[in-house]
């Protein structure tokens, strides 16, 4: 099990998604690849990725996208990971 993050700098729940995932990933080992906006993308291929109006971070769990920080958290809780 893997995750992808979309992030840009200075969003906080891109800092805490990014928190959560770190902790889960020390405890059981899954790994962690974030994108940062501006040096991986840009935000016309974020939006064309995830649709106009979409917002920071977006998280995918192997080819499943889990959606933004609130969304990610509720599914790892829902599915006891967290």
């Amino acid at each position: 099990m893997n995750f992808t993050v979309y992030t840009k700098h200075g969003c906080p729940y891109c800092t805490k998604i990014m928190q959560v995932l770190s902790a889960l990933s020390a405890s059981r080992g899954m790994p962690i690849r974030e994108y940062v906006l501006g040096t991986d993308f840009t935000r016309e291929e974020f939006y064309k990725e995830f649709g106009e109006g979409s917002t920071f971070p977006q998280v995918i769990m192997n080819e499943q996208h889990l959606g933004g920080c609130s969304d990610t958290v509720k599914y790892l809780q829902e599915n006891k990971m967290l």
